[in-house]
């Protein structure tokens, strides 16, 4: 779940007061949250999910193979697929999510199929493996995406759920990483270029320019060359063969 709104807070979901009947992009302006779900019941380890070109050609946020949705709430009661809801339907949104997930008990590592299923035996102790990814910025033209920066800082927070002895799902269940927000820090990484001044930057360009000019001159004259040559073919008879 990450903040959209600048008074999304992570205690109820965005902390819009508003209820269900009420709730919309006006009453509760401020309070979005962005929120990627993944539920992981009917989901293959090991293959992706999550946007998909049937889904998206629909203009929302599901995912009918995997459940790996991309939602955006004001409060745990008013939470819609994006391109849903009182906020209006868009047909340009998308899920921008992908995902998969493993287990370190499985010992098959050349693939599953949904036949496999249940892909380890019971009780087996061991890690879970999630993997997600999203583009830093989407088409979401409704305030449902989070929007990132290369350098910037973001707030986000994650919650997980477990059938503990075979409990079934409730909504106080769940276990999160911290009791508010975290920070989200979007690293620039390390690159191979360097600032360099703007008489080498027009140096390097005209060495570049030269080089392209040489290669194409040479393929020029290599092609020119084939195909002007002359083939010498030998004749066979066909009594020969």
């Amino acid at each position: 779940m990450f903040p959209i709104g600048d008074e999304a807070t992570y205690h109820s979901m965005g902390g819009c007061k508003e209820g269900t009947h009420t709730c919309n992009s006006k009453t509760c302006k401020g309070h979005e949250v962005d929120i990627m779900h993944f539920s992981i019941g009917n989901a293959i380890p090991g293959r992706l999910y999550g946007g998909n070109p049937l889904d998206n050609g629909d203009g929302n946020g599901g995912d009918r193979f995997g459940h790996l949705i991309d939602l955006y709430a004001w409060n745990p009661h008013c939470r819609y697929l994006d391109g849903t809801g009182p906020s209006g339907n868009d047909s340009s949104a998308q899920n921008n999510w992908k995902g998969a997930w493993w287990h370190s008990s499985f010992n098959v590592h050349s693939g599953f199929v949904a036949e496999d299923s249940p892909y380890t035996s019971d009780r087996q102790k061991g890690t879970y493996f999630f993997e997600f990814s999203r583009p830093l910025r989407t088409m979401d033209r409704l305030q449902q995406d989070t929007q990132f920066t290369i350098g910037g800082s973001s707030k986000m927070s994650v919650a997980f759920w477990y059938p503990v002895d075979g409990n079934s799902w409730h909504g106080s269940g769940h276990y999160s990483v911290n009791c508010d927000w975290i920070p989200l820090d979007i690293s620039p990484g390390s690159s191979m270029l360097t600032a360099s001044t703007p008489g080498s930057s027009r140096d390097v360009a005209s060495a570049c320019a030269l080089l392209f000019s040489s290669v194409s001159i040479c393929l020029s004259v290599f092609v020119g060359y084939r195909a002007t040559r002359p083939r010498n073919v030998h004749f066979l008879p066909m009594e020969n063969l």
